[in-house]
């Protein structure tokens, strides 16, 4: 009788002498290798939302656990094009944003994602929280609309990096106006949107379009040249903002960019939103040709919109908000002491829409929070004396560097009392902060997808934030400026997606952790450093708004939970109405 494979192996082993999986200590062996583990998984930041999930909850999870396996052998392989467009190189979960994109928003997994609770976004920048293809949209249809710029924009090199932005005025422009496409353009020289979109030398409006859309995102293709480095990509990014501004603070466009935003939020699972904006670009008014009442008449308008659309149908259930305002670190002391003044006017007349303060810009070219502790200081003392609250939600650490400057930004961040960390890419690096984090309740804004578009990863695959949560610290996810890096949505929908399949250590639970964190850690009113820690450290157990929001997003997670496994418990191959559902 012919032996089988595993009895020739039996026997040779024997003859050899080599130990088998049977024998009692290799058995032991793996015994104190998953104690091993076990002890580990004890320090995760998620390990109580574990522990405590309802049997609903635990049955999902499992579910998400197989979909997203299956997956791994199907769309995430060579085998599996459906239409999709070839990325270059090999094809696996956790590649590139901009080479998964297309093949993510087609999975079975995409669609649990976007219905999931995501609760509230933490860290996102205003002018980057627009759908691109309706901001031009509505500039065409706006009237009093230009463009101009720093200098003709004649050759493709011009159109690449000559400054340009869009101007609203009142006035009448002459139809024989100038063509900035020609050598002959004045500087600054205002031009009708349509004219310079009908005379664009490469394909009219069209080609127009795709040349802003170019000009305000890190393409495809500049998001993967990981090898031009970090300095270069900023070049690019902050260039965005000031097109992007010179449309959105305009009343007419900006009011209905407000309700597009709020409804986008809403329709991805989030309630909240902590929004930051540098407050650089002038806010005009409907009608006016300069800016006549700043930024009070911004927020103004802001709360409205606001309220408006919170009172709405299809804002039912949006729970509001806030600003964390935000200074460009590169700024001289004087303008620093001048933003932090007239934040302390808009503080007092709209205390319900500022939360907290932040410096902003890339870390890596100077100017860190130390050299701006004097105003850091001269902030916290105006604060005291005039009883506005005004605490520190720091960026800190956005960098690949140890030791310099930019990295030593944590350190100073946790000393001047910072409640939470944007994107804290290289706390891992700090044994003695993480513990520091961790005893003063400090959470990371993680931002994953801006971290590889901006080049400090490579992919989800090599992101810091594993470790940080192994190690016990507070995190959540966040988009940053999904409509510069390509999301093409307001939404956190592409972050989480990318976490979950990325991370095996994570699954759903860990999804369902980083959310409720998001509640948890969210600026919803003014408190002070001891009622702010409590509150935190209580979490749904609690009094007051924070405790009611986790409650609420609690619920919400049940009956996803719920959805998921009646949607894709029984019959993994449902396309029904569930699926659909799912879409929303």
């Amino acid at each position: 009788m012919e032996q089988s494979q595993s009895e020739e192996d039996t026997q040779w082993e024997e003859e050899l002498g080599v130990p088998s999986f049977k024998d009692e200590f290799i058995q032991k062996y793996f015994a104190g290798r998953d104690a091993l583990i076990h002890e580990e998984d004890k320090q995760r930041s998620d390990r109580i939302f574990r522990e405590n999930l309802s049997p609903i909850a635990e049955e999902a999870c499992a579910i998400v656990d197989q979909i997203r396996f299956e997956e791994q052998q199907t769309l995430w392989t060579r085998e599996f094009e459906d239409s999709l467009q070839e990325a270059e190189g090999d094809v696996y979960p956790g590649m590139m944003f901009s080479l998964a994109k297309e093949r993510m928003e087609k999975s079975k997994l995409w669609k649990i994602i976007r219905r999931m609770p995501k609760g509230a976004l933490l860290h996102c920048h205003l002018p980057a929280m627009v759908d691109l293809d309706w901001l031009f949209e509505e500039a065409f249809n706006t009237k009093g609309i230009h463009i101009k710029a720093s200098g003709p924009l004649a050759t493709a090199g011009d159109r690449d990096k000559v400054r340009f932005e869009f101007k609203y005025t009142g006035k009448p422009t002459p139809q024989d106006a100038a063509n900035v496409w020609s050598e002959s353009y004045q500087p600054d020289t205002l031009i009708p949107i349509t004219t310079a979109a009908n005379n664009f030398p490469d394909g009219g409006k069209e080609g127009f379009m795709k040349w802003v859309k170019d000009r305000c995102t890190i393409t495809p293709d500049e998001s993967v040249k990981h090898h031009y480095g970090l300095n270069d990509v900023w070049k690019k990014f902050t260039s965005t903002f000031l097109i992007l501004g010179s449309l959105t603070h305009y009343e007419p466009i900006f009011r209905k960019f407000l309700r597009q935003m709020f409804k986008s939020l809403l329709d991805d699972g989030i309630r909240w939103v902590d929004l930051r904006s540098a407050f650089v670009e002038p806010y005009r008014k409907l009608g006016a040709e300069e800016d006549e009442e700043g930024y009070f008449e911004f927020f103004r308008v802001f709360e409205e919109e606001l309220e408006n659309f919170k009172a709405s149908e299809e804002g039912k259930g949006f729970w509001g908000a806030r600003f964390i305002w935000t200074t460009l670190r590169f700024l001289d002391k004087k303008s620093v002491i001048d933003h932090i003044h007239l934040l302390l006017d808009l503080k007092e007349q709209y205390p319900h829409l500022i939360a907290g303060y932040d410096l902003v810009g890339q870390e890596d070219t100077g100017h860190p929070l130390s050299t701006h502790l004097p105003s850091l200081l001269y902030l916290k003392k105006l604060s005291a004396e005039t009883s506005l609250n005004i605490p520190f939600f720091f960026h800190a650490g956005e960098t690949l560097g140890t030791g310099t400057p930019t990295d030593h930004n944590l350190f100073d961040a946790i000393l001047l009392g910072t409640r939470r960390i944007g994107h804290g890419f290289s706390l891992h690096k700090h044994p003695l902060l993480i513990t520091m984090v961790k005893e003063k309740r400090i959470l990371i804004e993680s931002c994953p997808i801006s971290n590889e578009v901006l080049r400090l990863t490579a992919s989800i695959l090599s992101h810091p934030l594993p470790a940080l949560l192994a190690a016990g610290v507070p995190c959540a996810l966040s988009n940053d400026d999904p409509a510069i890096l390509g999301h093409g949505t307001s939404g956190s929908s592409h972050d989480f997606w990318q976490a979950l399949q990325g991370w095996e250590s994570l699954g759903l639970a860990g999804l369902g952790s980083l959310a409720e964190n998001s509640v948890r850690w969210a600026a919803f009113e003014d408190q002070g450093n001891a009622e702010w820690v409590r509150d935190v450290k209580m979490g749904a157990v609690g009094k007051g708004v924070r405790a009611r929001r986790m409650r609420e997003w609690a619920v919400e997670w049940e009956e996803f939970c719920l959805w998921v496994v009646r949607t894709y418990g029984a019959d993994e191959d449902f396309e029904g109405e569930g699926d659909e559902a799912g879409e929303g």
